[in-house]
């Protein structure tokens, strides 16, 4: 516990959970891609920015044309007028062509014209045939869930999948002229009011209204998803593929610069740890906002359940962003920029501003923004180790306190058993020069005493009768004789 104290009062990681709220206050869940706000009061801040700037474009547009129209008038005093006929043709043809740069020059401040050159190079890409059906499948049992669902609302169901089917349409007229930003207040601008007309009707049951908009939101973002998800017209992929060479990059972050308390030696907690890496990369898989936030709570809970089995404890927020930002390093997640974005633009507010799921997503946003502005300092390194690791000149020394106590036991055990091992094996050099020492002396000896003592080889004794002539006169051995008694 000691240890764990200390590495908390190094961590440069910690989030205050007042830093997570709204920065107007309102209570609700913030986001760094809100700029803090959370989504009511960034729509807001958003409308009121975004009216100022159609405002000042407007502006300016007419200025240009005020000048364009004087300049027009000055060329055409200074100018001689040979005849009537060529004239008007000529100034039919400068009227065309200041009408066209007006036009032109009020497209260009328009919101929806800045994405027009960028949808135009890529009309010509399409989804392969696999992707393409596989998303025409799921996009057809979609609809019959939906409408299998809404027929248990009778009435009120007809009209929100005919309300449903005309926002769909709309929205396909839109795409082509109108930014991502646009088509996300767009969906939210629906979610709105189909939840206002839904209170009504239930008459303020948020859980039927809740269950209700859950159902909405698949249906139409499973219908809407190839062509808001990661769209041509915004930087999406060029973030994601910055984000994932910065989480590659470091690679080389390890479990104790993090203070991490997740010990993954324990086999349930490297279970869980493998499990939160499979669930957060499983969000991009997820056409559903709502979906893909359940990746991340899954993720999330797998996380805190891998802090209880180590501390033996409860888990503390406090410990959970820190291992969040390790398993995002882990995992690399594909199209996590796009993932969260899509997510910002088109879920369910209520969910993004309230309960769990609300607070794991925004702790994502700030595990995302933490990896981003990584430095020497965060990691309580040098900026020389920090620039060294980065590039790839060195590599930080792995340091697991108790297994590295481990390994120097381990060590003074081998240089204990190797200094054993020297000692044995110079007793048996000298055993075994004692003995060649031992065989020699005794093959002296023998030797000395053979010389002194020369062996004598006398003939074989004979046998006691061998020299009876008449031996053959002798009487015959006696036999043993039974008597029947």
């Amino acid at each position: 516990m000691t240890k764990m104290s200390q590495k908390s009062e190094r961590r440069g990681i910690r989030v205050d959970q007042s830093e997570l709220l709204c920065t107007k206050g309102c209570g609700y869940y913030g986001n760094p891609a809100w700029q803090g706000f959370c989504s009511k009061c960034w729509r807001e801040e958003y409308h009121h920015v975004r009216q100022k700037q159609i405002k000042e474009d407007w502006a300016l547009a007419e200025r240009l044309q005020r000048e364009e129209e004087a300049a027009y008038a000055s060329s055409q005093g200074a100018q001689s007028q040979p005849s009537l006929t060529p004239f008007s043709k000529f100034e039919e043809k400068k009227s065309n062509e200041k009408t066209r740069k007006v036009t032109t020059v009020k497209k260009f401040f328009s919101p929806s014209s800045r994405i027009g050159s960028k949808k135009e190079s890529h009309e010509t890409k399409a989804p392969s045939p696999s992707i393409s059906r596989q998303a025409s499948i799921e996009t057809d049992q979609v609809s019959r869930d939906f409408i299998d669902f809404l027929k248990s609302l009778h009435k009120p169901g007809r009209e929100i999948h005919k309300q449903c089917r005309a926002f769909i349409e709309t929205m396909a007229t839109k795409e082509d002229h109108q930014s991502v930003e646009e088509l996300s207040e767009c969906v939210q601008d629906f979610y709105q009011n189909m939840s206002d007309r839904l209170l009504t009707h239930f008459k303020g049951s948020s859980e039927r209204v809740e269950r209700v908009m859950d159902q909405v939101e698949k249906y139409i973002m499973t219908r809407l998803y190839k062509n808001v998800f990661c769209p041509e017209i915004t930087d999406d992929e060029k973030k994601d593929l910055a984000v994932q060479k910065r989480i590659r990059a470091l690679h080389w972050v390890t479990i104790q610069m993090l203070c991490v308390p997740v010990d993954e030696e324990i086999p349930e907690v490297s279970d869980m740890v493998v499990k939160a890496i499979t669930d957060i990369i499983e969000m991009d898989s997820k056409r559903v906002p709502r979906d893909k936030l359940a990746c991340i709570t899954k993720c999330s809970k797998d996380i805190f359940n891998a802090i209880k089995i180590t501390r033996n404890e409860p888990a503390s927020a406090d410990d959970f962003l820190p291992t969040l930002i390790y398993i995002v390093l882990k995992a690399n997640p594909p199209r996590l920029q796009s993932n969260i974005q899509y997510i910002t633009r088109f879920c369910n507010p209520s969910r993004l501003m309230t309960g769990e799921d609300g607070y794991y997503f925004t702790n994502l946003c700030c595990a995302m923004a933490f990896i981003e502005k990584l430095d020497a300092q965060s990691l309580n390194l040098s900026p020389e180790d920090f620039e060294r690791y980065m590039t790839g000149q060195a590599s930080p020394r792995r340091q697991d306190p108790e297994g590295l106590s481990q390994v120097y036991q381990s060590l003074e055990l081998l240089s204990g058993l190797g200094e054993r091992q020297e000692r044995v094996l110079d007793g048996a050099r000298r055993l075994e020069s004692d003995l060649i020492d031992w065989q020699d002396g005794v093959a002296r000896e023998v030797q000395d005493i053979l010389d002194k003592y020369p062996l004598e080889i006398r003939p074989p004794a004979s046998a006691i009768d061998s020299d009876n002539v008449e031996n053959d006169r002798l009487p015959p051995p006696l036999l043993p004789q039974v008597f029947a008694g």
